[in-house]
């Protein structure tokens, strides 16, 4: 009996210490917004802060929350203050990065993604980060290397192949842009995005303008035939742009209006 008590007494001293209670509902909390499941997550956090859990855990979990529910000028401003503190976390500035990128705020956006991938091993979206603000910087080569980082990284990632193909696109490289957009659709076929995209820089090498689809609205075929006037415009094809949108205007006169615009400006010049 004796010996049997000292062997439970030795196990009992070397287990570990138990996990505090507000650890465990900010690590439920985490798990909840990487799930999606934001309201559980909300409750969660307002419980853990109740039983007074501080400090920049917390902070990092109503970032997430605000970024995982689209509120991204809250989100920045959080993931700024994360990014500055002693306790910042790779994916502080990644996150941080993206919902810059987002809000369009270049400026904000470039220490970010700096410190994003200035780690020991940034992921693909900080390379996709890098990629994307390099796009709006005009730096083609930092894009193009930035790119080809995240694929190396995630290669069966649509959106990386979307943003290269993208970054071909806005360069004017629209028979390179075309066939990285059928691999982002291939890898992602129910993006509406990656398809509109893909159809924009084949309407700038097509020889005929897009045809009405079956059921689409007049504003969707406007929209379309827009976007293949501007194609054909920054072609030089002013023929076809005109036909574009004049076609968009019988279309749709009543909602688009940026057909309208464009073929004015472009009888103007």
């Amino acid at each position: 009996m004796i010996v049997a008590l000292l062997a439970a007494t030795s196990i009992s001293a070397q287990a570990p210490p138990a996990t505090p209670p507000d650890a465990l509902i900010i690590q439920d909390a985490a798990h909840a917004i990487d799930r999606g499941r934001l309201r559980e997550a909300k409750l969660l956090i307002v419980r853990a802060i109740t039983g007074g859990a501080r400090g920049a855990a917390v902070d990092r979990l109503n970032a997430n929350l605000a970024f995982a529910s689209g509120h991204y000028v809250e989100a920045l401003s959080a993931y700024q203050r994360l990014a500055a503190s002693a306790e910042k976390q790779p994916a502080d500035c990644e996150s941080g990065a993206v919902a810059a990128l987002k809000l369009g705020r270049f400026d904000d956006a470039k220490p970010l993604v700096e410190c994003a991938v200035a780690g020991s091993a940034p992921s693909w979206r900080a390379w996709n980060a890098e990629g994307v603000l390099a796009d709006a910087m005009r730096d083609w080569i930092l894009a193009d290397e930035a790119f080809s980082k995240a694929r190396g990284l995630a290669p069966a990632e649509a959106g990386i192949v979307n943003n290269q193909g993208w970054s071909k696109l806005i360069r004017g490289d629209w028979a390179d842009a075309v066939p990285l957009f059928q691999q982002a659709a291939t890898l992602d076929p129910k993006s509406d995005r990656i398809a509109n995209n893909l159809e924009l820089a084949q309407a700038a090498l097509a020889a005929d303008l897009p045809q009405r689809r079956s059921g689409e609205s007049d504003r969707e075929w406007a929209v379309r035939l827009n976007d293949a006037g501007v194609a054909a415009e920054l072609l030089g094809d002013r023929q076809r742009a005109v036909a574009a949108f004049t076609q968009a205007l019988d279309a749709s006169p009543t909602w688009y209006g940026r057909a309208s615009n464009n073929l004015q400006v472009l009888s103007q010049n």
